[in-house]
């Protein structure tokens, strides 16, 4: 029989009952239970899912007011756009619950739209009359009385009525309080708002679950996926195709499958080290229970790797990434199906909406996808909400600077402390002194090193010293490439790059230029060319800059390179004899630096890595042990350099200060301001694109118009622009929607000449006229 209630929405477009959405909230919350089993062993003072579960049969019962009903079916009303949010906080005092319970609820249910500070100003103040009238707000007269509001035009019998039949909570009388009360109440909390406080997180997590809740009910999530025993047959199966070969997975690799809790690995590259994180987590999860996975990395070339191997060897539908670049990587792989503009464009789109719920198990990320929550920014509940009982797996943990590595080990301790994640690092090439900060921050773990047997089989690199710079002795790498050697060049700079390329092409009969300045649609096409040319072998020369070291799964007879730190040569190193099917391959590291070098690594570093090679050659005759590596390493870095570990220490001790005191249903403005400042980059486009971008934003492909852009330092932005003003132009393209209102899109053009096949080349300048108004 029809009951009355069941003509309230919740929705519009599609229309949809408010019942319906209740009950589809309440299906994620039942899918949150079976996903999100550790919540249950925090130190919470309370039934967690008992009281989220009155949270969601409450927190839109607000949508009852009749001008909102009227809004909903697109007839005449006074909604006067009020927050709905604000009509459902009187419910809960009707509830028979103790009273600090009907304070989380009220807290939650009144922000899990708008944070607190654009809920009092522009959502309380704006409409409501104030109780106390100590408040002089222009238009006050037109302000409404919330009571009289609430009693007139809110359906409270019906959706008393509601709650009770089709949920069984039992909602009694109730008064009506100012919504203000909610906020002045919770303003004298704040100060003692700290994750210390045994409230903090029965507050935090409660908003984070309803959250969540409330927004893969609101898109009709059926499901939210597991990991099981089939995402980690593929492991199996390797085991048996290595043992009918009378092989077997390493040492190394079966031991992290026996460790339960946080682990550090050291192991040598290409020796398995992503088997052994899976092998880990299969163990985790036998022991632990269910929790999501993030398989954390410093590039997003690994990760496109990364996430396109575990996809294979898990199943597609339960492996998501995110990065900063996610909307071109989805563009490129979507080209490779026949869909028009539009179906792609909602391809992009639901993929990225996918990845971003907690649909997908497994998201292989990079740490600023995590370390965003502990800066306060929108969505921090959630964030936080979605690592408890996690799975952290850091990979090419070496690679990132002093101040990500603070706070790295920030968020790991947090984490560990706080939300019962394990945690396995995984390593290389880490000089002791960053370990021992990574031991601090993850507290007890076991430590799995390969064995001195398997290393003796990863000897692979015989190191030679050249005298001179690589750009003045090409005639030895054409000499390599006249003998038909495949050849990997690494310079420390674009430019240098840029030139040795142009010098050699002519040399290879098939030669790849890689960088950082290209824009997405020519970095996407040189590195497929490079997939390419490791299948067939087409590629025999291959110049880049140190992107190369974290890039594709290339294999090459020999390197020359530019001098660096001994860490980011042996990463180069790694591109080299990979498969370890050519013995010792030669390794030719030159040992003079270009001036501009000390701008990228220190000159210290440098100096001690040309002596410790110094010594292999004396000793081993250039044939680099891996086993030894570690030593070498602690040479070249003993300690922190001074000016890093200052650097390192205040931003750990901010971070660790500020991670501690987040105030939930409040942005951190400041927190927001310090997390996107470290991103060091512009897009600007490069003058000969014009007409193709604008060409793109007619057909509203903005995703493709922006991988036409080019990424540039904010330093060597501001360096343009004090050398010439006519380097770059603010430049706009107005688009005209189809509800008739107008869009502008503003961007920088940079005049200086863009090429194709060598990128973007700061000494050359575009011929140009244009009469726009120039910065």
């Amino acid at each position: 029989m029809t009951k009355l209630y069941d003509e309230i929405l919740a929705k519009s477009d599609p229309q949809l009952t408010l019942q319906q959405h209740v009950d589809d909230c309440l299906l994620i919350w039942g899918l949150l239970q079976k996903n999100f089993p550790q919540i249950s062993r925090l130190s919470l003072s309370y039934d967690f899912w008992r009281v989220l579960r009155l949270a969601i049969v409450c927190h839109d019962l607000g949508k009852g007011h009749a001008d909102f009903q009227k809004l909903l079916r697109n007839q005449p009303n006074r909604w006067r756009k009020q927050r709905h949010e604000l009509f459902s906080i009187p419910f809960v005092e009707g509830l028979q619950e103790e009273k600090r319970i009907r304070e989380l609820l009220r807290l939650v249910i009144a922000g899990h739209h708008k944070d607190y500070e654009q809920l009092w100003k522009r959502y309380i103040c704006d409409f409501y009359q104030s109780e106390e009238e100590v408040f002089d707000i222009p238009g006050a007269d037109e302000r409404l009385d919330y009571e009289a509001e609430f009693r007139k035009n809110v359906q409270a019998s019906l959706l008393l009525q509601l709650a009770e039949e089709a949920y069984h909570v039992k909602i009694g009388p109730f008064t009506i309080e100012h919504p203000e009360q909610v906020i002045l109440t919770y303003q004298p909390q704040i100060g003692k708002m700290n994750a210390s406080n045994p409230d903090y997180f029965d507050l935090l997590l409660l908003f984070g679950g309803l959250k969540h809740c409330d927004h893969m009910g609101s898109a009709r999530i059926q499901e939210l996926l597991q990991l099981s025993e089939t995402q980690f047959q593929f492991l199996e199966q390797k085991r048996r195709d290595l043992q009918a070969r009378k092989k077997d997975f390493y040492d190394h690799q079966l031991a992290c499958g026996n460790v339960t809790g946080n682990l550090i690995l050291t192991s040598p590259t290409g020796s398995g080290k992503t088997e052994s994180s899976i092998l880990w987590l299969h163990q985790q999860m036998k022991h632990f229970g269910q929790g999501r996975v993030f398989y954390i990395l410093p590039f997003t070339a690994s990760i496109n790797a990364m996430y396109e191997r575990l996809g294979k060897e898990m199943g597609s539908e339960y492996v998501g990434m995110l990065h900063g670049k996610l909307s071109d990587y989805l563009y490129d792989y979507f080209d490779d199906f026949q869909y028009s503009l539009s179906q792609k464009k909602e391809q992009i789109d639901a993929l990225k909406d996918k990845f971003k719920t907690l649909v997908t198990p497994v998201k292989v990320v990079t740490p600023f996808q995590l370390l965003k929550h502990l800066f306060g920014l929108k969505g921090f509940e959630q964030g936080l909400f979605e690592m408890v009982g996690s799975y952290f797996i850091f990979d090419e943990i070496h690679a990132y600077s002093a101040d990500v590595f603070a706070q790295i080990k920030v968020l790991l301790q947090y984490a560990v402390k706080h939300l019962q994640v394990r945690v396995m690092v995984m390593t290389a090439t880490m000089p002791t002194f960053l370990k021992k900060e990574l031991e601090e921050a993850i507290g007890e773990f076991t430590e799995v090193k390969a064995s001195e047997s398997l290393y003796s089989q990863f000897v692979r690199h015989r190191v030679k010293l050249q005298e001179g710079l690589l750009t003045e002795n090409l005639d030895l790498i054409r000499n390599s490439l006249k003998a038909g050697t495949k050849v990997l060049v690494v310079c420390n700079t674009v430019k240098n790059a840029q030139s040795v390329f142009n010098e050699l092409r002519g040399d290879a009969c098939n030669a790849v230029l890689l960088h950082s300045a290209f824009n997405g649609v020519d970095r996407t096409r040189h590195e497929l060319e490079l997939k390419q040319g490791e299948k067939d072998g087409s590629i025999r020369l291959l110049v880049g800059t140190q992107a190369i070291e974290v890039s594709l799964d290339i294999d090459y007879d020999i390197i020359y390179t530019e001098p660096a730190p001994i860490d980011a040569l042996i990463q180069r190193f790694g591109r080299v004899n990979r498969k370890r099917e050519k013995g010792q391959s030669p390794v030719v590291v030159f040992r003079t630096s270009n001036a501009t070098d000390q701008y990228i690594y220190p000159n210290e570093l440098v100096s001690r890595t040309i002596q410790a090679f110094e010594e292999i050659i004396a000793e081993t005759d250039g044939i680099i042990d891996e086993a030894r590596l570690q030593q070498y390493i602690d040479f070249v870095y003993p300690d922190w350099q001074p000016k890093q570990k200052e650097q390192f220490d205040l931003i750990y001790n901010s971070l660790s200060v500020s991670a501690e005191r987040l105030v939930p249903m409040y942005r951190s403005k400041l927190g927001e301001e310090n997390f996107y400042k470290q991103f060091d980059g512009i897009k600007v486009l490069p003058v000969i694109l014009k007409d193709a971008f604008v060409e793109r934003l007619k057909q509203f492909d903005f995703i493709g118009a922006e991988s036409l852009k080019v990424q540039i330092r904010k330093n060597k932005f501001a360096q343009l622009l004090r050398e010439n003003d006519l380097n770059l132009q603010s430049d706009s393209y107005t688009i005209e929607k189809k509800d008739g209102t107008l869009l502008e899109i503003k961007y920088f053009v940079l005049t200086k000449k863009y090429d194709t096949e060598l990128g973007l080349c700061y000494d050359q300048q575009e011929e140009w006229v244009d009469t726009s108004i120039w910065i």
